[in-house]
């Protein structure tokens, strides 16, 4: 069965809490070298506002060989290391130089279980699988090698599957590992469906 993928305008929308909330429910895919197709529904996500959030990389017009990326166009993704071993995955939204960023922080595993777990070093499929940023990119696939990658083409992209998680079925909450953000801290930026077992952090 053929599925849409999202479109550059859905990632170049201004409220990236918004799309946030919108991410939860679609299909993240990866198609990588020869190896199979991979996705899962997302399941947990994250916003980022490149301005006035000291929880944002490019907070204060913060622009590095790391941060340069955010300042594109939406519709790519952020590929970061976080302490030197995980490779965490971001999706780049709004117009260029706004530098917004959701961060996907677990999946549910739909296509290639078996590649998912061979890249896990797993036996069985469990939430330990994809729930956690660093946990479903290795499912995936994903590296900083792929940072700046067009969502729209076929190594990564995201899909609308007709998954709904309705807005309140969802629980906004604040950000994991952030509180060097102050009062940005608490800010209930971070989504996921309350009944889903595939969230990094109830």
């Amino acid at each position: 069965m053929s599925y849409t993928k999202l479109s550059p305008s859905f990632y170049r929308r201004q409220d990236v809490v918004s799309i946030a909330q919108e991410l939860v429910g679609k299909v993240l895919c990866t198609q990588l070298d020869n190896a199979p197709l991979t996705s899962g529904i997302i399941t947990e996500t994250e916003a980022y506002c490149g301005r006035g959030d000291k929880a944002c990389h490019a907070n204060n017009e913060t622009r590095t060989n790391r941060t340069e990326t955010m300042y594109q166009a939406g519709g790519i993704s952020y590929i970061y290391l976080c302490y030197g071993i995980h490779h965490l995955f971001n999706v780049v939204t709004n117009v260029e130089d706004k530098a917004d960023a959701i961060l996907i922080r677990a999946i549910q595993p739909i296509d290639g279980k078996k590649m998912m777990l061979q890249r896990r070093d797993m036996q069985n499929v469990n939430p330990s699988l994809t729930a956690g940023p660093g946990r479903l990119t290795q499912a995936l696939g994903i590296s900083t090698d792929l940072d700046g990658t067009v969502l729209t083409e076929n190594s990564i992209w995201i899909e609308d599957r007709n998954i709904d998680f309705s807005t309140p079925s969802l629980i906004a909450t604040k950000r994991v590992g952030v509180d060097y953000a102050g009062e940005d801290a608490k800010l209930p930026w971070r989504f996921y469906p309350q009944k889903s077992i595939w969230v990094s952090k109830k």
